[in-house]
C-alpha cells in the first residue's frame, strides 16, 4: 500500500503568510509608481485641454475683423471678449481701368460714395453666399458693431474674364468709410455676426467654464453683462484671465491679447498663459 503525502494545515498557513508579505512589499513598491503615472496622465490631459482651448480662441481672434476685439469685465467671477469673425476676404476694384479704356470696365468700390455693386480682384470661397456681410475699412473699434462699414450681400456672380474675379451685389446702397485706401474687404458669416467667449467662475470655489456664444445680433456698445450659452469650450476651469491692450490712435495698429487658463481635476491642476499680437490694420 502506497502512502500519499500532502501539505499540512500549518504549512499552508505559513505559505499564505509568506505570499501575503511578498504581495504587501510589492504593493508598497509599485503603488507610488502607479500613482505617479496616473497623476502625469491626468496633468497631461488637463494641459492638452487648456492648450487646445487657448489656441482655439487665439486662432479665431487672428482671423477676426481688425479693431473688432472688445473686452468686458462684469465682475471678478465673470469676464468676456467679443469680436467679429470672418470667413473670407480679398481685394476690391478701387477705380476704373483708365489704361485700357477700350476694355470692358468693372464696378469699382469708392469709399465715401454709395455703392451697390463692386468687383473683386481675388477669388471668393464658394461658402460666401447671400446674407453674408461685407466689411470695409473698420478703422474705429465699434463701427463694425454699429453697422457703419457693413453691407449685406444680395448676390455673388462671376468670374468675368478680363474684368473681375467675382462681382458682389449688396442688398442696399452702402457707403463705406471715406478716405480708406487699403483696397481690402472682409466677409462676415451671416450666422455669426459676432462671437463672445465668456469665462464664469462660481463664488463657491467650484470650477467654472468658458463658453462660446454666437448667433446673436451684436450691440454697438460692449457687453455690460457677459452672455452665456450651452456651447462649452472647456470645463473644470479654476482660473482664467482675459487681458487686451491696444496701442493708441484712431487705428490701433496692433494690440496684444493675453490669456491665462487654469484647469483642475481632483488633486491635479495646471495653468497655462498664452499671448498673441492682434493685427488691427483694416
Amino acid at each position: 500500500m502506497t502512502r500519499q503525502r500532502g501539505f499540512t494545515l500549518v504549512e499552508l498557513i505559513v505559505v499564505m503568510v509568506i505570499i501575503g508579505i511578498i504581495a504587501g512589499v510589492l504593493v508598497l513598491q509599485l503603488r507610488p509608481a502607479m500613482q505617479s503615472y496616473l497623476a502625469i496622465h491626468q496633468r497631461a490631459n488637463l494641459t492638452s485641454q487648456a492648450d487646445a482651448a487657448l489656441r482655439r480662441i487665439i486662432g479665431e481672434v487672428h482671423t477676426a475683423v481688425p479693431n473688432s476685439l472688445r473686452y468686458s469685465l462684469e465682475s471678478q467671477q465673470t469676464q468676456c471678449i467679443e469680436f467679429v469673425p470672418t470667413k473670407d476676404g480679398g481685394r476690391f476694384r478701387m477705380a476704373q481701368d483708365y489704361t485700357n479704356v477700350n476694355q470692358p470696365q468693372g464696378a469699382a468700390l469708392v469709399p465715401g460714395v454709395p455703392v451697390t455693386t463692386f468687383d473683386t480682384l481675388t477669388d471668393l470661397d464658394d461658402s460666401v453666399a447671400p446674407g453674408d456681410f461685407v466689411v470695409v475699412g473698420n478703422v474705429n473699434r465699434d463701427d463694425v458693431y454699429a453697422g457703419t462699414d457693413v453691407g449685406t450681400i444680395s448676390a455673388k456672380t462671376g468670374p468675368t474674364p478680363g474684368v473681375a474675379r467675382n462681382t458682389i451685389t449688396l442688398q442696399a446702397p452702402t457707403t463705406f468709410p471715406a478716405g480708406y485706401e487699403g483696397g481690402r474687404f472682409l466677409v462676415v458669416p451671416k450666422d455669426e455676426r459676432a462671437v463672445t467667449y465668456t469665462c464664469t467662475m462660481p463664488t463657491s470655489g467650484a470650477t467654472g467654464t468658458i463658453v462660446r456664444v454666437t448667433g446673436y445680433v451684436p450691440d454697438a456698445a460692449p457687453w455690460k453683462t457677459c452672455p452665456t450659452g450651452p456651447a462649452i469650450l472647456v470645463a473644470k476651469v479654476s482660473d482664467c484671465s482675459f487681458l487686451y491692450h491696444e496701442s493708441e490712435g484712431a487705428t490701433q495698429q496692433s494690440g496684444y491679447l493675453q490669456l491665462r487658463l487654469g484647469l483642475t481635476d481632483g488633486d491635479e491642476s495646471v495653468k497655462l498663459t498664452m499671448g498673441a499680437h492682434v493685427e488691427n490694420v483694416p
